[in-house]
């Protein structure tokens, strides 16, 4: 048994038969597939790691090698994460990053664009459940937060609405129109079709500035007195026109400007 080293520990069962393995060569150097080791091993330190100590014990690679996971079930994603953490620097810039950024990435394929796609979306859906059914206004901290994670990474100027009730809980949050990345051309008359469609009576606008400065153009405080005027004729309340950039943001209202 000398030709075949560690053959009758790894399989114990072909131990009664050596006639049939007399013509199987094994080189004394095969490696030896041990429990704990080896991808499958990795995957699941990982998930134990997650289930008893939480999220906030993984690294963002380790959060991005784990989401990999659903997306590459035969192949070690660590490497892959790494990339992406190399390429984007967090977590949260690697599954807001655009589809052309991400297919740059070696091995981040149509598969894996979509689990991290998947990942963005649940979070957002998570923010955007925290904020609805409740008095936006008292709810300012987490609004912001929502916004902030929908916006503050879009490549292009995008103007959104918050259309409210009388109670000032959102009846919906839509986006009105895309532009380039310092121009969103927005029409208060359409503002307001959509607000009499909804039985809205106040309104909250907001939209990024790609540049991650959130300081307003001229066009932007232009537009919010024109928006301004037309819902005042028509008895709705524009509360505050939010501008998001990276990381900050401004509020017309606390800057006094509505």
């Amino acid at each position: 048994m000398s030709s075949r080293p560690g053959l009758e520990e790894a399989s114990p069962g072909f131990a009664a038969l050596p006639d049939l393995l007399a013509g199987v060569s094994v080189p004394a150097t095969a490696p030896t597939r041990s429990a704990g080791l080896g991808p499958d091993g990795h995957r699941k330190r990982l998930r134990e790691k997650l289930l008893r100590a939480g999220p906030e014990a993984l690294a963002d690679y380790e959060l991005l090698e784990m989401l990999l996971f659903l997306a590459l079930p035969r192949v070690d994603t660590k490497p892959h994460a790494k990339r992406l953490m190399a390429r984007f620097g967090s977590f949260g810039r690697a599954v807001s990053a655009s589809e052309p950024e991400l297919r740059a990435v070696e091995g981040i394929g149509d598969s894996a664009i979509a689990a991290l796609r998947l990942a963005r979306a649940a979070a957002l859906k998570l923010l955007a459940e925290e904020v609805r059914d409740q008095p936006i206004l008292d709810n300012w901290d987490r609004l912001t937060g929502y916004l902030s994670a929908v916006l503050s990474r879009e490549p292009v100027e995008q103007f959104r609405v918050l259309f409210l009730d009388s109670r000032n809980r959102l009846l919906a949050d839509e986006a009105q129109a895309r532009g380039t990345v310092n121009h969103t051309p927005v029409y208060p008359r359409e503002v307001l079709k959509r607000c009499l469609e909804l039985g809205a009576t106040a309104l909250i606008l907001v939209h990024n500035h790609p540049s991650g400065d959130p300081a307003p153009s001229r066009a932007d405080i232009e537009t919010t007195a024109e928006i301004r005027r037309a819902a005042e004729i028509l008895g709705v309340v524009l509360h505050d026109h939010l501008i998001i950039g990276n990381g900050r943001h401004l509020s017309f209202r606390r800057e006094g400007m509505l």
